[in-house]
């Protein structure tokens, strides 16, 4: 039996507009803020839902919260997002006996295997999948989009990331991004809900903000300016959305104030990074500022003092831009002229392992905290990514942590995570929510784009990535030889791979969703790159508390482009 593959492991009250700011549409309808779904529990308290297993983890690991995650044992702890710090270490130590407990739970039970059937497995596999097609208008696609595919997988329950795309009604261009949450899911959360109305709100002209900012102001209709493309299961914060409203109304106000009367085309790199770094602003001055609504209170802090990275993509006609902030990746798909596939990456990781990211933040701080500002590859000791939304601990001075901290909800004052001061903590803010985007303009041969959060690129290459996709996309992936590396392959075990490749070629895709596809192979890849169902069995049938300890939460969207709509763009004479 094959053993388990462990994955790299200015705020301003203003007057509110009733009704406006909740979920967003489905993509049939077009208003600019409807009336809101009301989120499900575990959204705003991640840990009641872990009460169920508190004697599961009381035996198997002292762990004060959440997000101080235990690792296995048997793998490293490279992959957490937070390392506790060592006043912290005796909670987040594994008890001797773990294996032998778990043996007793019959969580790894040699004798007895238990494998989901297919259909079990595809059951888990499509539960989150949603795919959008870009609608034809007198048989012609004018847009450079052929459609999006969508899904997730969970590891933490909770799952952490989050996802959205939206189509600009009131500007050209859809945006598409990925969201991973840390240290509890609120973050991502309220980032997924918003930042695409900063976005959006960053780049309509002049004339259109006072339009917006005149109805409100006289009670009548606002223009809408995102249509959501949304799976049910991506839930908006109704409780929220008054508030969420206020705040981009006074940043809309301010673009208005601002304005200097010329008309000129906005700069979309500009728009960006002016969107990431308001909305991460308003998260810290709602936290600071409170309300007087303690569920809303609790809300905001835990919003605030949670994190998430993010990945956006704006495509308007052949312009491409990636907004990045943290280490989930944008990966281009290029089809070559021989028919085969290259990975052209559009983002870079904010992490250690980026030098010059690396560089830029020890420049930020005095020169004695050299060797302090990242140590074992983490931010002050404890933090991945060196970008992020949220994580107040690492921004706010430490006398602004203790007042807000004082003045907040019990729930908060009574939290470890939220009382600890990280070590050598001297000069903030250590952490920036500030994207770096790159401008791609695109070609005929560049037919789809991947972004992901790291639970994907973890597991797998950049260029598996764009040829198990390249090959799904265009019927391919039956045509090539089968590659066995170095690998030592029996007559037997090529035979059963030709069985398996026959048996597909007869039928049609199991999967209609290229995300599902490749969250698939992600999840299920044996050493000669096909999907074994017995490990994607076993990885799939894990108990929620286990899971996390081999992989990540995997979110996915996947674009296509249409390369004839590109190639025109290409030859306006044609």
């Amino acid at each position: 039996m094959d053993s388990l593959k462990f994955g790299m492991l200015r705020f301003k009250k203003v007057a509110g507009f009733p009704g406006l700011f909740g979920l967003p549409v489905r993509s049939s309808s077009l208003p600019l803020f409807a009336d809101a779904m009301p989120p499900p529990t575990q959204l705003v308290f991640p840990l009641l839902r872990n009460c169920e297993l508190s004697r599961i983890y009381g035996t198997v690991c002292y762990c004060h919260h959440k997000h101080f995650c235990c690792s296995s044992p048997h793998g490293p702890q490279s992959r957490l997002r937070y390392t506790p710090h060592p006043a912290y270490a005796t909670f987040c130590r594994p008890k001797e006996n773990w294996w032998q407990y778990t043996q007793g739970r019959k969580y790894a039970s040699t004798p007895q295997k238990f494998y989901l059937t297919p259909p079990q497995v595809n059951s888990i596999l499509k539960a989150n999948e949603y795919s959008f097609k870009v609608p034809e208008f007198d048989g012609k696609n004018v847009s450079s989009i052929l459609g999006f595919d969508s899904n997730q997988l969970p590891a933490n329950a909770p799952i952490e990331d989050r996802r959205s795309a939206a189509t600009c009604l009131q500007t050209r261009g859809m945006l598409l991004g990925v969201f991973d949450g840390h240290a509890g899911c609120a973050c991502s959360q309220a980032v997924s809900e918003r930042l695409f109305y900063y976005i959006a709100v960053s780049l309509l002209p002049y004339e259109t903000l006072l339009e917006i900012e005149n109805a409100v102001e006289s009670g009548r209709a606002l223009l809408p300016i995102l249509q959501w493309h949304k799976h049910p299961n991506d839930y908006f914060s109704k409780e929220a959305s008054k508030l969420y409203f206020n705040s981009l109304r006074t940043y809309w106000q301010e673009l208005i104030d601002l304005n200097t009367g010329e008309s000129a085309d906005v700069d979309v790199k500009e728009a960006l990074i002016n969107a990431f770094k308001r909305l991460d602003n308003d998260i810290s001055l709602e936290a600071q500022v409170g309300d007087p609504s303690s569920f809303l209170n609790y809300l905001v802090l835990r919003v605030a003092f949670s994190g998430a990275t993010a990945c956006v993509a704006h495509v308007d006609g052949v312009d491409l831009h990636v907004a990045n902030t943290g280490d989930s990746r944008a990966m281009l798909g290029v089809q070559e002229e021989d028919g085969s596939w290259s990975a052209v990456t559009l983002s870079h990781d904010h992490n250690a392992q980026n030098q010059s990211e690396l560089e830029r933040l020890k420049l930020e701080h005095p020169k004695n905290e050299a060797k302090s500002v990242v140590k074992q590859d983490r931010l002050l000791g404890l933090l991945m990514p060196f970008r992020a939304f949220g994580d107040v601990k690492f921004k706010w001075s430490i006398d602004l942590q203790k007042r807000v901290i004082e003045s907040g909800p019990d729930q908060m004052n009574d939290n470890e995570y939220t009382k600890f001061i990280p070590p050598n903590y001297y000069t903030p803010p250590y952490l920036t929510a500030e994207p770096e985007v790159t401008y791609h303009r695109l070609r005929p041969q560049d037919k789809f784009l991947v972004l992901a959060t790291d639970g994907l690129w973890e597991t797998m290459h950049r260029q598996d990535v764009v040829r198990i996709v390249g090959e799904y996309l265009t019927g391919m992936h039956h045509q090539q030889p089968i590659a066995v590396g170095g690998y030592k392959v029996t007559l037997g075990q090529m035979h059963g791979l030709l069985t398996e490749r026959r048996a597909k070629m007869s039928s049609v895709f199991e999967d209609q969703n290229a995300a599902t596809h490749l969250i698939r192979h992600a999840v299920g890849n044996n050493e000669f790159g096909t999907v074994d169902h017995e490990r994607l069995s076993k990885m799939l049938s894990l108990p929620e508390e286990l899971a996390r300890m081999y992989r990540d939460d995997i979110t996915i969207i996947i674009v296509q482009f249409n390369s004839h709509v590109v190639g025109a763009y290409q030859n306006p004479e044609q």
